[in-house]
């Protein structure tokens, strides 16, 4: 290990503990209530659009004399500013608007990954996107049909996975602490 390596990992190695901690934390909890996880990820959502849109203004503001654009930055820092508004007014609505929007996504994106196949015949390996393009298609449709069950899936399966990452997280810490006092 280079020294200087060495040296920040001798000092800091314990930010990867707190890492897979607080993974942990989260992975348990949404395991244990998903209304909580699904709430604390919309209102997580809803803080960056608003500071995303509060900034997009400040920018917008400051290049209104230099850019002819300048408005359609400020017009989407307000969508921006009342999409977050409304994550915190209204967090159920929007949870289920955003998945809805996903599994739009899901089915545009498979539609198009099939065509890709067919048109980018260079490549050599079209079939596995139209693997890829069938399955972003029938997961769409199942969020359509399904989305209260498929929200709670994907927040266990988020959980899962952040219980995974988080001891992995803890596993690493210990061995780098171990392998820097050797």
């Amino acid at each position: 290990m280079e020294a200087a390596t060495r040296q920040i990992s001798r000092t800091y190695w314990w930010l990867i503990i707190l890492r897979g901690v607080v993974a942990l934390l989260f992975g348990i909890m949404a395991l244990i209530s998903v209304q909580f996880t699904l709430l604390f990820l919309v209102y997580l959502f809803g803080a960056y659009v608003l500071l995303d849109g509060i900034l997009a203004i400040i920018v917008s503001l400051q290049e209104r004399r230099s850019s002819s654009g300048w408005w359609v930055v400020f017009l989407l820092g307000i969508v921006g500013i009342v999409v977050g508004v409304l994550s915190f007014i209204h967090p159920g609505d929007v949870a289920l608007v955003i998945f809805y929007l996903v599994a739009a996504w899901l089915v545009i994106t498979g539609i198009f990954e099939i065509i890709s196949a067919f048109t980018l015949r260079a490549i050599g390996v079209e079939w596995l996107l139209v693997v890829l393009g069938v399955i972003s298609i029938i997961v769409g449709i199942i969020f359509f049909i399904h989305p209260t069950s498929s929200i709670l899936s994907l927040v266990w399966l988020l959980g899962v996975f952040a219980l995974i990452y988080g001891i992995i997280q803890i596993v690493r810490a210990i061995q780098l602490r171990s392998l820097l006092s050797a």
